[in-house]
């Protein structure tokens, strides 16, 4: 017999066990900087090849707001207010990674103070560096492209997308 909130510790139990069997989703998030010149901020990880947008992976219980903020800081040193939800892309499972939620946030523009002391802060990075969209498009992943160009596009609209696998839905 299933338990009733008028018994609260079995109820929780029954949360719990409930919550422990649910699927749980990677999260990604990233963010969209640019410069008064409206190029965008690119980096190189090290531990991947290419080039990709700064921000990462939501740790255990981590909004994903918080998840790029803090890694800007730990990546970049950066300090920065998110001025909002840009891009949600659902991807699919691919190679040996599950599923994820993706999200890219509105880092808005670096200071000239900030895009002049652009470096690494950890040894997860190689590089940093400002780039026009064109350039940005084509040395990004394929897998992350259009979720860029998505990103780029909602800028220019008042609303965020959701996209599955990278083409919009909503």
């Amino acid at each position: 017999m299933r338990p009733t909130p008028a018994d609260p510790e079995a109820w929780n139990a029954y949360l719990a066990e409930g919550n422990a069997t649910q699927a749980r989703k990677r999260v990604s998030a990233d963010v969209l900087l640019r410069d008064d010149a409206g190029r965008i901020l690119l980096v190189k990880p090290t531990y991947k090849p290419g080039w990709d947008l700064p921000g990462g992976m939501a740790e255990a219980n981590e909004a994903p707001d918080d998840a790029a903020r803090r890694e800007l800081k730990e990546e970049l040193g950066l300090d920065v207010t998110l001025h909002g939800l840009l891009v949600v892309d659902w991807v699919p499972p691919h190679g040996p990674w599950d599923d994820q939620l993706a999200f890219i946030f509105d880092g808005g523009m670096l200071t000239g103070e900030q895009a002049a002391a652009l470096r690494p802060h950890d040894s997860e990075l190689a590089e940093a560096r400002l780039v026009p969209t064109e350039e940005a498009i084509g040395a990004l992943r394929e897998r992350l492209r259009d979720r860029f160009r998505a990103a780029i596009a909602t800028c220019m609209a008042s609303a965020p997308r959701y996209l599955h696998d990278g083409g919009t839905i909503v």
